[in-house]
């Protein structure tokens, strides 16, 4: 500061001198700056980590607004939404609460809650006013993580849930979906949680969880198989229809069972892989791994017998059709050989019991005696609505093997003609006798006879006549009363015989009757000569197809 000081006309001279007080005007921006760093560090302190979540696409995602949420807490916002390189995905960019940091695991899953309709009903109906939000669900691994896949589904269970996971195989993708129900005797005890399809092993995988307390329910020897809502068969063993519950009827499904009194069975453990059977049918006929496979060789017709037939002795099942035929005539045989070959399979389980199961070889071993016994195979009708066949076998006393007992590399399983053939051989033979009576030989000799009698009728005719003539006569009539008597009992004898009595009547109608019906058969004749077979099973019937021959390139 400086200060003048005048006097008396003098020129005033400054002083000048240092000064070390601070104004208190400063005070303002220094507490300014103090409370803006207090800030920034509260605000540091309070933000979580960033973290980035890969989705497939960006719907409903608004930058600064969607939030990120676990059990309706907000736990972090999105701040930055940007495509891939590649523009295969979208990377969406946000940051996290400071207590977040303790959730984000490897096994912490991310998914979008917007308005769905599945197989579980309509969820995310909230979001149509607040919009959509990301939920997120902690994990519990020890191994942190900032960079996350988000789910396309909702997961079915947490992953912290109590109960069970199994993972179904099949060899068929498209089967189930997320959400279906799992089922036990009709009651719902899990859900299809994942589908995916494995390519190495190119078997489609569903991940089923099974809620605590019904995962005890599965053991290690249950089976899992497709529960369609409505199911229908015609086979040769009739009409099954099968009618699940509401739920299966609408989205179908996955049932388990466990067989009763197997000891060795005990609950099984997480994530065990299990074969995905497709109905309940199934799984009975592909329970039997230990089986025998034969040839039968039929000389009649197979139409009507399918792969699936069972083959049954005296009503019980021992085994199915595997091929119908096993192989087409080669061009060596030809359609001389009128046998058709079947591959049939016998299921060691069938036969012998669990509890005392034999093996392969002593079943072969038992075929082969049963087989001297007379043991055959016929083709027997199962479903006359469908025209279905099936396989019966029994014991034929006095049947002779076949001299060859191999085809193909499979055993001959010896056959028999069906019933439904034998009647038809037998009525074919009956006709073919039929046919070599000599019908229109008697015929010929029947109207021969009839022109002979006429020709004696006439005569006896015109001898009545002049008898008659005789009578009246006047030197007749001269004669004594008994000649005349027994001469009048002769011409009545002989006009009983004439052209207008009863008995000529009868006999000239009997054989022009039966001329008209020796017409009249005369084309029914012609048609059980050209189709002995006709009369049983008609005319207009379509033949059985015949393969055709190919031809050698």
């Amino acid at each position: 500061m400086r200060k003048q000081i005048m006097s008396n006309n003098q020129p005033a001279e400054a002083k000048i001198q240092n000064l070390k007080q601070v104004s208190a005007v400063w005070c303002i921006p220094i507490l300014a700056l103090a409370i803006g760093i207090w800030m920034f560090v509260q605000y540091i302190s309070s933000q979580g980590p960033v973290i980035t979540i890969r989705m497939p696409n960006a719907s409903g995602i608004e930058i600064g607004k969607t939030a990120i949420k676990s059990l309706s807490v907000n736990v972090g916002v999105v701040t930055n939404v940007q495509l891939s390189e590649d523009y295969s995905y979208t990377l969406v960019t946000a940051q996290m609460n400071r207590d977040s940091d303790r959730m984000l695991k490897e096994d912490t899953s991310f998914w979008v809650v917007k308005p769905r309709i599945g197989s579980g009903g309509i969820t995310g109906l909230d979001t149509l006013l607040s919009g959509a939000y990301i939920e997120m669900q902690p994990g519990d691994d020890k191994e942190d993580r900032e960079h996350f896949v988000a789910l396309e589904n909702p997961p079915v269970a947490p992953v912290d849930a109590k109960g069970l996971r199994i993972i179904l195989t099949s060899h068929h993708a498209g089967k189930l979906g997320v959400g279906d129900p799992v089922l036990y005797e009709g009651f719902t005890v899990g859900r299809v949680e994942s589908v995916s399809f494995d390519i190495k092993s190119k078997l489609a995988n569903y991940q089923l969880f099974i809620f605590e307390p019904y995962d005890s329910l599965a053991r290690t020897n249950s089976a899992f198989m497709m529960l369609s809502g409505f199911n229908i068969q015609m086979n040769a063993e009739g009409v099954n229809v099968n009618v699940g519950s509401l739920e299966s009827l609408m989205t179908g499904g996955v049932t388990f069972m466990t067989p009763d009194g197997d000891s060795e069975s005990r609950q099984t453990e997480q994530l065990v892989h299990y074969r995905l059977f497709d109905s309940v049918h199934d799984y009975r006929e592909k329970m039997y791994e230990k089986h025998l496979d034969f040839v039968m060789m039929f000389t009649e017709s197979i139409r009507g017998l399918k792969v699936g037939a069972p083959i049954e002795y005296r009503g019980i099942k021992i085994g199915t059709v595997k091929k119908v035929p096993l192989r087409l005539p080669t061009s060596k045989e030809g359609f001389s050989n009128k046998e058709i070959p079947v591959l049939v399979r016998i299921d060691l389980g069938r036969i012998y019991d669990h509890s005392d199961e034999g093996s392969l070889e002593e079943l072969q071993a038992s075929f082969e005696t049963e087989f001297n016994s007379g043991l055959r195979a016929t083709l027997k009708t199962g479903n006359l609505l469908t025209g279905a066949l099936y396989i019966g076998t029994d014991l034929y006393k006095g049947e002779k093997l076949p001299n060859t007992r191999q085809y193909a590399g499979f055993n001959i399983f010896p056959t028999k003609t069906g019933e439904l053939a034998e009647v038809q051989k037998q009525l074919t033979e009956l006709l073919h006798k039929f046919n070599k009576l000599p019908v229109e030989d008697t015929l010929k000799s029947m109207t021969a006879t009839l022109k002979v009698s006429q020709k004696t009728l006439l005569s006896a005719e015109r001898v009545a006549n002049d008898l008659d003539r005789l009578l009246k006569q006047n030197d007749t009539q001269s004669l004594p009363g008994d000649i005349r008597t027994s001469l009048q009992q002769i011409q009545k004898t002989l006009n009983a015989f004439g052209p207008d009595a009863a008995p000529y009547q009868n006999l000239e109608g009997a054989l022009s009757r039966f001329e008209e019906v020796m017409i009249e058969l005369q084309p029914v004749l012609r048609q059980l000569n050209e189709k002995p077979n006709s009369l049983v099973f008609g005319d207009d019937k379509a033949k059985d197809p015949i393969p055709v021959g190919g031809h050698k390139s």
